[in-house]
């Protein structure tokens, strides 16, 4: 790969897991970030410990070498008003923007069963056509206002939702502009369909309109475990589901090539929910760039 198009960061929901606060409550933002670089990472996405202030945060990225690629952003189009949504995000807009940031991924929480005790396999939501239409209509609007900051937003899809399975995701790309892009996310659609095939198949059907990468693993024998015992998305989050690249089921290699055969430009993120307890994230993050640069050359 092109190291000067493609950028290495890394989220810290590693370190500190935004929808469980307990796991990782003892890390502070400032080991997170100085581990992050430690690692040889150049990039990371938003977490709830780091300083609201672009100004205030920007004094203790700049000195370690890290930029904001990105940070989730919560759509509500199938629970709420449009227009609570799209004031939220340009309020997300605008500091990602103070941040040198380019990318603002979304995902639809409407009515989304990812922070509930709901068996993540069986209870996950099924967009109405309704719902389609006020999801698609809004990313587009969403899009529109990203541009005029010179941003983009992808769509992340996401165990839990309604755009989580391949299918799910080729209709929302296909009911979509061309300007509202993918946030591709290897764990999500490997842990969806049981297969890392997933990940190759999606990958490479849109591939041209994939804007940010994710890097995550899953351990197959735990996802097993979740569908088998109806377990939700956080306990198994809490029992290792994820882990990251080279350290779980998927050969990242095939993924690798559809990027590089593709000239991808952006962002591939290290994304691997774990508790902190149990997988030093440190030590994880030292594991993930080796097999990144074996791998890639970067």
């Amino acid at each position: 790969m092109d190291r000067n198009k493609v950028k290495l960061g890394i989220a810290p929901i590693a370190w500190t897991n935004d929808d469980m606060p307990e796991l990782g409550s003892e890390n502070t933002f400032e080991q997170c970030i100085s581990e992050m670089a430690l690692a040889g990472f150049t990039g990371s996405e938003i977490g709830n410990k780091y300083p609201k202030d672009p100004k205030i945060l920007k004094q203790y990225l700049d000195p370690r070498g890290i930029s904001i690629c990105n940070a989730w952003f919560s759509t509500l189009f199938t629970s709420e008003p449009e227009e609570v949504t799209i004031n939220n995000f340009i309020k997300q807009r605008d500091f990602l923007y103070a941040l040198g940031a380019k990318m603002i991924g979304c995902s639809e929480q409407g009515n989304s069963i990812q922070g509930t005790k709901k068996a993540i396999f069986y209870a996950k939501p099924v967009f109405t056509e309704e719902e389609w239409m006020k999801v698609t209509k809004g990313m587009n609007k969403l899009a529109e206002l990203a541009a005029e900051k010179g941003m983009k937003v992808s769509y992340h899809h996401h165990m839990g939702t309604g755009v989580q399975t391949p299918e799910e995701v080729d209709k929302f790309m296909n009911m979509t502009n061309d300007n509202v892009y993918l946030l591709f996310d290897s764990g999500h659609l490997a842990y969806s369909e049981l297969s890392s095939k997933a990940c190759y198949d999606v990958l490479d059907k849109h591939i041209k309109r994939v804007a940010h990468v994710h890097l995550k693993d899953v351990r197959m024998e735990i996802v097993n475990e979740v569908k088998k015992n109806r377990l939700s998305f956080l306990e198994g989050v809490k029992m290792g589901v994820f882990t990251v690249p080279g350290d779980g089921i998927i050969d990242f290699q095939p993924i690798f090539k559809i990027l590089e055969d593709s000239d991808y430009e952006g962002w591939m993120v290290v994304e691997a929910e774990q508790d902190p307890s149990k997988a030093n994230p440190f030590e994880y993050a030292l594991k993930a760039r080796k097999y990144i640069k074996k791998n890639t050359g970067i």
